[in-house]
């Protein structure tokens, strides 16, 4: 007996809704404690409601959305001790990636982060919060990808996603007006093979503008 679903194109809509939301929010394209309603999305999607509530679960469970006692879906709003948390989190985890991605440096991937990084710098140049964010995450996931280290990463990178709305909250705050210079030490580790170096200036990078939200 043949049995007819449409589960298939439901999947196909709740990956598309996940991976969308899930970049938005990483990126700071949604501000702490924004609502967000399943009407709203699946009319933003012009999908039914079941892919949008799907997507939805699967941001909670990662941190990415809040889910209150009433059912209203919003984006983190951090503590200070939630922030501190995170930052902590980074500070353990990002250096170790690095850490391991080091002896996979090759000179290609130096090049790219430089271009990255260049990037990220015309994303400050232009007052683009949400560019700068996205090119700043690409450039330390550009960097751990050679780690080999899929657990690891996956783990930061829902501690990236919890901080995504509050990055840009941070980033609102502090007006920066140049891209951060521990990119440029980052890249002259990477260059010399300097492990401690890399450690260091990973961990001053990743914690340094949270410590402007713990204030």
């Amino acid at each position: 007996m043949t049995t007819i679903t449409t589960r298939p194109i439901e999947t196909a809509a709740h990956d598309r809704i996940y991976r969308t939301l899930r970049l938005q929010i990483m990126h700071g394209e949604l501000a702490p404690g924004q609502a967000l309603t399943l009407r709203g999305l699946a009319k933003q999607f012009d999908v039914s409601m079941t892919p949008v509530r799907e997507a939805l679960r699967r941001l909670i469970a990662e941190g990415a959305l809040m889910l209150s006692s009433s059912g209203r879906v919003t984006t983190p709003e951090l503590s200070n001790e939630r922030i501190e948390e995170l930052a902590a989190l980074r500070a353990l985890i990002e250096p170790e990636l690095a850490s391991r991605a080091l002896p996979r440096a090759h000179l290609a991937l130096i090049d790219r982060l430089g271009a990255i990084n260049t990037a990220n710098a015309e994303a400050v140049a232009k007052h683009d919060a949400v560019g700068y964010i996205r090119t700043n995450l690409e450039f330390h996931r550009t960097l751990y990808l050679r780690a080999q280290a899929p657990a690891m990463l996956a783990v930061i990178e829902t501690v990236w996603l919890q901080l995504g709305p509050t990055m840009r909250a941070l980033y609102g705050r502090i007006q920066r007006n140049e891209p951060p210079r521990h990119h440029r030490l980052i890249l002259a580790a990477l260059r010399a093979g300097d492990e401690p170096g890399l450690r260091l200036a990973v961990r001053t990078d990743v914690t340094q503008g949270l410590r402007h939200l713990a204030q």
